[in-house]
């Protein structure tokens, strides 16, 4: 099982090189580990440990359907054009400084993913020099994992610990604020240091493809409603969990309905053209469904290298090895800009169950064991180090793979310029968080 594992795990970080969808190795990883652990004959019941994987794992793939159908359907109404008509500046290091503010804020209530891409889209718009839109697509990928890394529904391994309650909404807030601002400030002004401030042009330049002639314009007045009814919806969800205790999972159901029933409202009274697809039943159609397999088959492959007893055996030798939270944090946080961070926090959360507050004095080291405990100093720092630490690589997270693919940018090229700034942040965050800790003591 072990071999497969990485053998699959090899294949889904190749993917760009083999040009193979990751979700095709994830499923197929997924099948032959479950198979293999029904003929071991390690439990008895294979089919209720499927059944209970399957169950932990459809409440972060429900959260996220409905997460992006609630993205799609804004960007359907062109609910984000309302915030980059605004974006105007007279100098390039205003406006790096504003899109890096803005981008961080907005992937803290949307994914990292989408703010990129909307962010790196506007670029397109405002900048002439390849160089300089690149420098600015970095900085916002760096922002934007950043921004996800604090708050609860900001990125996937964000969601998956919150829904875990490995972490608390406010305690999360609370601990990784500094420390992500602080992440995302350090590359910022060395960037401004190295940016040509010569002034921006004279005319908009429209470097992206123009638009379709049939789509319909949608009224501004209907974008910014459905704009912030969508994003009203994913804040209610982690007021949802807090004050009912239920998986968030409800939270986002709820949300959904309600802007399910608002968009059909609209769509019949303003007679919209079928061209914008402003119902749910057609945007849903356009959600990405390979990402969604994918985290189907790799959080199932995990699943079943926790039931074989696999990963609390290697937290048993991290344990007895390391034995140390921030060089455990920090290397998962380095080997998220190399493969995916959705396993490898996967991994952890199935390696290291929450501790109970009230067990901790039968254990044999309670204050080591005290940093698993529910908001625990190993939770926050595996957040932001998995979070974060996907910038180091443009490969290293989804918000840099989308920038790659719409600017083009080389693996090389951002080694050279952006890797290093995104390390200076990553090191300077992890510092913070160790001053926070060492104050609050």
């Amino acid at each position: 099982m072990i071999i497969i594992f990485i053998v699959g795990y090899i294949l889904i970080a190749l993917e760009h090189t083999l040009h193979i969808n990751k979700a095709t190795f994830a499923l197929l990883m997924c099948g032959i580990l479950w198979t293999i652990f029904a003929m071991s004959g390690i439990v008895a019941d294979t089919g209720n440990a499927i059944i209970e994987q399957l169950g932990d794992t459809s409440e972060i793939l429900v959260f996220l359907i409905g997460a992006m159908t609630i993205v799609e359907l804004i960007d359907k109404y062109e609910g984000f054009n309302f915030i980059t008509k605004y974006v105007k500046a007279k100098q390039k290091r205003l406006l790096l400084v504003m899109l890096s503010i803005i981008t961080f804020f907005m992937s803290a209530v949307l994914d990292n993913m989408t703010t990129t891409i909307i962010m790196v889209m506007l670029l397109r718009r405002m900048l002439i020099k390849k160089s300089d839109r690149w420098l600015f697509a970095g900085i916002i990928v760096i922002s934007a994992n950043s921004g996800g890394a604090w708050s609860p529904i900001g990125d996937v391994t964000t969601i998956m610990l919150w829904m875990n309650d490995n972490v608390t909404t406010v305690d999360l807030i609370v601990n990784l604020f500094i420390p992500c601002v602080v992440s995302t400030i350090i590359p910022l002004v060395i960037a401004c240091k190295l940016i040509n401030d010569d002034g921006m042009p004279n005319a908009t330049v429209k470097v992206a493809s123009a638009p379709d002639p049939q789509l319909v314009t949608v009224n501004p007045r209907l974008s910014q409603l459905v704009l912030l009814s969508g994003v009203a919806g994913l804040l209610f969800v982690p007021v949802f969990k807090t004050t009912t205790g239920l998986p968030p999972f409800m939270g986002m159901i709820i949300s959904l309905g309600a802007l399910w029933l608002l968009t059909e409202i609209i769509v019949r009274h303003f007679h919209l053209d079928s061209s914008i697809e402003g119902r749910v039943s057609q945007v849903v159609k356009h959600i990405d469904m390979p990402t969604i397999l994918f985290f189907l088959g790799i959080l199932m492959a995990v699943g079943a290298l926790k039931q074989a007893g696999i990963l609390s055996n290697v937290a048993s030798w991290l344990d007895s090895t390391i034995h140390e939270p921030y060089l455990i944090s920090s290397s998962i946080g380095v080997l998220s800009s190399i493969v995916d961070n959705v396993p490898l926090v996967a991994a952890c959360i199935d390696m290291y169950p929450v501790v109970d507050v009230a067990s901790l004095s039968t254990v044999a080291d309670p204050a080591y064991m005290s940093l698993f405990v529910e908001n625990g100093l190993f939770w926050h720092l595996l957040t932001f180090c998995a979070g974060v630490g996907g910038s180091i690589l443009i490969i290293g997270s989804a918000a840099g793979v989308v920038a790659m693919g719409i600017e083009k940018i080389p693996f090389w090229w951002y080694c050279k310029k952006i890797s290093l700034l995104a390390l200076a942040g990553y090191i300077s965050g992890i510092i913070c968080i160790w001053l926070q800790c060492l104050f609050m003591m």
